[in-house]
Parts: structure tokens; sequence; C-alpha cells
């Protein structure tokens, strides 16, 4: 089988790692120990990083075990030394190593904010890699040559790189999977056992809910007509707010088409679609438990067959991937209005790993975490591997094709696959992959035709508030006005809904908006968005 990993020339000049592994012994560094005109695998034995990372719980606790570390070990040569931790304790660990300087060569699923990022480079504990990016990283430059928006995504507002992101394309523009990610679910079996049609106007949808409510299909006083959980996500119901005017979404921020940045919580649109909301609540089509209800609750009752409609990114996840459930398409509201807001989200994590100033092998690091962004390197440290004689695999090698094949998983939830299987990290899956390197996911493909069938043409918005990269004194503004304006729009959401009155209390709503630092939050939000985008 041809190698699925390219072959690097390195010319790494300089002090490299040399660790005894696996005998307790203390890191020792040689000054003078020189590596020159050498290519993956490094023949020398006993090179290796040490680098921090974090796994999930079902994860081997070395992370060594896993085949795709076996397999880059074999390839490059080089041994990794990993300092592994799970849950908050990488969180400590991490901040615990970055104070003291007790810093490994880098860390791996870093997890920083942008603050964060910002702060450490200010303080010389992370590097700049702008450098090590141009000279020694040619996977990484092609995939920036072909998508240079990450480019810029990945650069701080000083003009320094000091992360390597996670990318993960999935369709693009408005049929990106993440352009919507609280699809509404309808139980098309009640509908057929009641004989209603699927709803298409918000008035359709209120008669549907009142049957649910009154025939009771699922017995026993047990039917709930619409659930969701208030807040959360992909499980808020803000996806009917679209049907009033410019919608909602989990970051409380749409862009209009001349490239204004709206607070939806302070647009006036809000009023009728809370008006709507509270009038299904007083004719008691909306779940009392909508609004505390956590996780295990909310997927138990789906379980149990109890929902008329509810709001989740995907139905496998609470009712199972059978036909008890469909998609409902986005509902014209009383003027005729219809649309679907898009979210702002996209897969891109800027901070999957970074390299410490401790770091005196930066090519050799900058090299390693290159095979990292190779195409075929990148999908199994996303998603799992192949040919593992122990466990079961994500993919079969199609050698006829070259490509990663994903394999029907017989149940198994992808999610815990992954987990157990896959590495994570800084990595990048382009668009272009698909049907050339790797098959996509039969739940992403079936969601993305999905968004493009359903979706995509009631988009009115053709702006969305892309991945800004804040300076350190704005992310500080944010910080603190957001810790008390998102809580504040947070719970009137759910008052409105229950009590209504969002009329009445609508000017005394955009007075406490304004003391809660509203105005200078949009003015930040508007500014970043002006020069990312000009």
């Amino acid at each position: 089988m041809k190698k699925l990993f390219k072959t690097l020339s390195l010319s790494i000049i300089g002090a490299v790692v040399i660790t005894g592994c696996g005998n307790g012994n203390e890191q020792t560094w040689s000054d003078d120990y020189e590596l020159s005109n050498i290519s993956f695998p490094i023949e020398e034995e006993g090179i290796s990083l040490k680098i921090m990372t974090e796994s999930a719980p079902i994860a081997p606790d070395d992370p060594n075990e896993k085949l795709i570390y076996q397999r880059l070990e074999e390839q490059t040569g080089v041994h990794i030394e990993w300092q592994n931790f799970v849950g908050e304790t990488f969180g400590e660990r991490r901040n615990l190593a970055l104070a003291t300087g007790e810093m490994p060569d880098a860390i791996k699923n870093a997890s920083f904010s942008d603050y964060e990022l910002l702060d450490y480079a200010e303080d010389g504990v992370i590097i700049p890699l702008n450098d090590l990016i141009d000279n020694y990283m040619p996977n990484l430059q092609a995939v920036l040559e072909e998508a240079p928006e990450y480019r810029e995504m990945m650069t701080a507002p000083d003009g320094n790189i000091y992360a390597f992101p996670w990318i993960e394309e999935l369709g693009s523009d408005k049929g990106r999977i993440q352009s919507v990610d609280n699809f509404p679910w309808i139980n098309v079996e009640w509908l057929e056992e009641l004989g209603l049609d699927m709803p298409t106007t918000t008035d359709e949808l209120k008669e549907v809910l009142v049957a649910f409510r009154d025939h009771d299909p699922a017995g026993g006083g047990q039917t709930i007509p619409m659930s969701f959980m208030i807040n959360h996500g992909g499980e808020d119901p803000g996806f009917l707010f679209g049907s009033f005017g410019i919608g909602d979404n989990w970051g409380r921020t749409v862009v209009t088409n001349d490239g204004e940045v709206i607070l939806t919580a302070a647009h006036e649109d809000y009023i009728d679609s809370f008006n709507f909301m509270s009038d299904l609540y007083q004719e008691r089509l909306i779940d009392i438990e909508a609004f505390e209800q956590d996780w295990p609750v909310y997927v138990a009752k789906g379980q149990e067959n109890r929902y008329g409609l509810y709001f989740t990114w995907d139905k496998a996840n609470i009712t199972g991937m059978n036909d008890s459930y469909e998609l409902m398409p986005p509902l014209e509201g009383p003027d005729g209005h219809k649309n679907v807001a898009r979210t702002n989200a996209m897969g891109f994590d800027r901070a999957r790993m970074v390299i410490t100033s401790a770091n005196e092998n930066l090519e050799l690091t900058a090299k390693w975490i290159d095979q990292l962004y190779e195409p075929y390197q990148s999908v199994q440290n996303n998603w799992g591997t192949y040919g593992d004689d122990e466990q079961q695999n994500i993919f079969e090698y199609d050698e006829s094709s070259q490509m990663l094949r994903h394999l029907d998983l017989e149940g198994t939830p992808p999610v815990e696959l992954r987990e157990k299987t896959s590495v994570g990290g800084p990595l990048a899956i382009l668009d272009s992959y698909y049907d050339e390197i790797t098959t996509m996911p039969d739940d992403a493909a079936w969601r993305l035709n999905l968004m493009e069938e359903v979706m995509v043409q009631h988009m009115q918005a053709e702006n969305v508030l892309p991945n800004i990269f804040f300076s350190k004194e704005e992310l500080d503004r944010i910080s603190t006005i957001e810790a008390d304006l998102i809580p504040y729009i947070e719970r009137k959401r759910a008052e409105w809904i229950i009590n209504g009155n969002i009329e009445d209390e609508w000017e005394a709503h955009l007075v406490e908006l304004n003391r809660l630092g509203y105005q200078e939050w949009i003015e930040i939000m508007q500014n970043g968005y002006d020069r990312t985008t000009n």
C-alpha cells in the first residue's frame, strides 16, 4: 500500500532533545547535538519532544498507544513524551506549567482563548510562529494557499500568529454545515395519524401544536407539543424567530446585507417573536420544563417519543435516526415573512497547538507539527484511523482509489469511536479533500443535503460575523460587558415567553441594554467586522 504520508527533507541544525523515555530519567539537553540534511524518518535514536495534551476519559492514558501516533512516530522517527491530562485537570496543569516555567516544548489541544493567547505571547511564554510556518511547514502552507482566508483568521492584531488551528470544512458559505444548528424536528407520524399537513406558517404551526395537545398521541397525557432548552445553542427555539424578521442565533448577533452588526435582543423584531412564543406558552403548547431541563432529561423524553416538535442539531441524538421525525421547513410569519437566520459559526478553532519559549528545537517541532496538516494525516487525526486489528475502525483504506472511506459503524456512536482513536489537535480538512482523500461522514452528508434542500434558499442575510481576532484591550472590554449583558438577555428571553409583557417592557429593556454597555459592545463588534471584511 502506498504510504499515506509525505516524506519531507529536513535541515535541522541546533540542539535536539535527548530523553531517557520510559525509564523515569530527567530530560537532558545537548547543546552541540547536530542534525543536518536529513529527512523523515530520522535515523538517530532517542530524539523526542515533550508535549502536553488533553484527551477524552475513554481514550488511552498514554497517547502513544493510539495507532495514529504509532504510525506517526514510525514515519518521522520522533518520539513524543506526552504529558496527558483529562477534563479540568488539563487546564489546571497547563496553567501551572506556564506560570512556573516548567514548560513542555508545545501544548496540543491547547484550548486557549484569544485573550490567553495574546497574554501569554505578551509575557513571552509562547512564541510567534510566522517564520516557522513560512520556512518549515509546506503542508500548512498548501492549506493556506488553497484557502487564504484562514491565514487572516490565524493572525493576531499585532501581525503575529501564535497558535496552529483546527480547520474542518463541511460545505461553504450559506450551505456550511454550521449555518443552522437548531434544526426543528417535527413528529410526522403524529401529523399523519391526525390527518394534518406539514405546517408552512406560524398560524398553521400553532394549529398543529393544539391538535397534538388535544389528541394526546403519546397517550396517558404524556404528549409534549413542543419542547426545547432555552439558551442552549442547538436546542434553543430561536429558529422560529426568522418568521418575524431578522431572526436569532446562539451568538445573538446578525449582520445585515449592508454590513451592519446587530444585537438581536435590541431589534424590534424581538417583540413579535416573543409575543408568538408567549402565546404558545399560555396555550400550554410548550414544555413547562423547557426553561430548566438539562440534556439527559431532554434526551430521555425524546427517546420516549413524547415530542411533537423539538430542536437540536441531529435528531439521531434525541429521537433516533428513524422516519418518525422530519425537518420542518422555515415558516411564513403573519406578514408572509420567511427567513432562516445564519449562525456565525464555522469549523475553525484558532488555538489547537502552541509552541512554548522553552522549546530549543523549533525546526524539528515545526516540521513534526506540519505532518499533522498532511491531508491523509489530518483526516485520521480528526475522525480516527484504519487497519487497527485490536479495535473498531472508522475507515478502510481503498488502495484502488487511494481514499479513506468511512465504514458503517453498525450502531457505534461516531463520537465514542472518535474519542477512543482520533487525536484532534491542529489539522485541516478542506472541501476539496472529499472524494479525493476521503469520503464525507454519512451523517454530515445527510445534514448538508438537508441544509441545501430546506434552509439555504430562505437565508436572507448574505453576511455573517467572521471569526474576528480582537485585540487584548477589545477582548477585555467584551468580557467585562458580556459578564452582565448576556445573562440579562438570556433571563429576559425566558421571562418573556413565560410572562409575556415584552411590549410593555421594551423601552425599559433598551435602557437597560445601554446601561449594561450594549452601545460600546456593538461598536467593538462593528469595528472588528469592518477591519476583518474590508
